[in-house]
């Protein structure tokens, strides 16, 4: 008599070429979803159910010899068929249960059937390890003000980061069922602080690298590394391009026309500008090196762009002066 066929790949909603990383990444995202502790009533009983074949499903598919037997049946069985073994599978070795007490995987009959009630988990195939593994290299993003990333210097910093589960070591098992204290992934969600040495002249994009920070390894192995990814927050005075910035200074109509010197900010402190006479409204002045470090080593430019500001209230005496001034540019006709 047939038993019911699973198929692992549908269940975890992967293709059967999926990457390992992949069936990993799928696993976890569906072990969280239906782990039974989040469920009430009737739908923690479905979610049981539901948990029992994702891991089911993994246990096949994460292990590359399990996977190996299981895709030796073929990709033409539909899940729900009964499935019974073929007769010209040759050296296909099917496990038949041996009666009342045969231990049990604690997954379904088809499992059984393939792997002979193997237990569950990673815990299983420990054996397969050949030594300690290095941790997963992490990105994060550091938020960086203009100073910071021109200055540098320190910043304290907190980080959400996965850790190996304390509970089961990071198999995501306990005896023959999954680990309740991280739903069966192997991992869980931590939070930890970090005073981080910011080089002067961090550019947006930038990549900071902290050697050991990033996640644990297994078995002894050392820890993973963790790069900091620089993203330089809006300025109120400065745009940044590049390795140059921008900025704008407003002139009153007389300084536009005989020109002037004028104060402008700069990262290293104000400065005196000359504006040339006849300077227009919209016009870029730049101020040399008075920007940011370029990849070579050399600073950028600061340009200024003019804004020409009209006197929100004129007195009297100014207006005759603007009148007797649109006299003389229009042939001594006054409005």
């Amino acid at each position: 008599m047939g038993v019911q066929f699973q198929d692992y790949y549908e269940i975890l909603g992967v293709s059967r070429q999926a990457t390992e990383k992949e069936i990993k990444a799928a696993y976890r995202k569906l072990a969280r979803k239906y782990h039974p502790d989040l469920h009430t009533g009737k739908d923690k009983k479905e979610a049981e159910e539901k948990f029992k074949l994702i891991n089911e499903a993994y246990e096949v598919l994460s292990d590359p010899e399990k996977r190996a037997k299981y895709d030796r049946l073929g990709a033409n069985w539909r899940a729900g068929d009964n499935f019974e073994p073929p007769p010209d599978m040759g050296d296909f070795f099917v496990y038949t249960s041996g009666g009342e007490g045969t231990p049990k995987s604690g997954f379904s009959d088809f499992f059984d059937i393939l792997f002979g009630g193997a237990p569950f988990g990673r815990v299983a195939r420990t054996g397969f390890r050949t030594g300690p593994l290095r941790g997963e290299d992490v990105e994060a993003r550091l938020e960086l003000t203009l100073e910071e990333a021109y200055r540098g210097g320190e910043k304290t910093i907190q980080i959400s980061q996965r850790e190996i589960c304390p509970e089961c070591g990071g198999s995501g098992s306990r005896g023959r069922g999954f680990c309740p204290a991280c739903a069966g992934t192997g991992v869980r969600e931590g939070e930890k602080t970090l005073a981080v040495k910011i080089p002067p002249g961090v550019h947006e994009g930038s990549r900071i690298r902290l050697k050991g920070q990033g996640g644990e390894g297994l078995a002894g192995g050392e820890r993973g590394d963790l790069y900091l990814k620089v993203h330089i927050l809006p300025h109120p005075v400065y745009t940044v391009q590049g390795s140059d910035l921008e900025t704008s200074v407003i002139l009153l109509p007389h300084q536009a026309v005989l020109g002037d010197k004028v104060t402008v900010p700069t990262l290293d402190g104000a400065v005196l500008m000359r504006v040339p006479a006849g300077t227009r409204s919209g016009s870029r002045l730049r101020l040399k090196g008075k920007g940011l470090p370029g990849k070579n080593g050399v600073r950028g430019d600061l340009y200024v762009r003019v804004v020409i500001d009209i006197p929100a209230a004129p007195t009297e005496e100014e207006k005759d002066l603007y009148r007797r001034l649109a006299a003389l540019r229009t042939g001594g006709v006054q409005r």
